[in-house]
């Protein structure tokens, strides 16, 4: 894996980091912090910067974020799993 590098990317309002993982091109954020509609906002922006299918975004939730992969379906793949502490991890492919 290589370093996480904070990445600027115009109207996000989370931090949003970048690095090489098995030869994909991960972005990564925690949103478990934040109110709606940040969380949506800044997820729908970033899946912007996933143009090939070695791109992949991972977000944590502080819950599964069911009204956007609804905006989302028809363009991104998406997994989740849940964590000890009750969050969710969604990753993001473009399809």
């Amino acid at each position: 894996m290589s370093e996480k590098k904070l990445v600027k990317i115009p109207r996000t309002t989370l931090d949003i980091y970048n690095y090489s993982e098995n030869g994909f091109n991960i972005y990564e954020f925690d949103a478990t912090e934040c109110s709606p509609p940040e969380p949506m906002v800044n997820t729908i922006v970033t899946l912007q910067m996933l143009k090939t299918d070695r791109d992949i975004l991972k977000v944590t939730y502080f819950h599964e974020p069911l009204p956007l992969y609804e905006r989302v379906r028809s363009t991104f793949s998406y997994t989740s799993e849940e964590l000890e502490d009750g969050d969710v991890v969604v990753t993001f492919k473009k399809k």
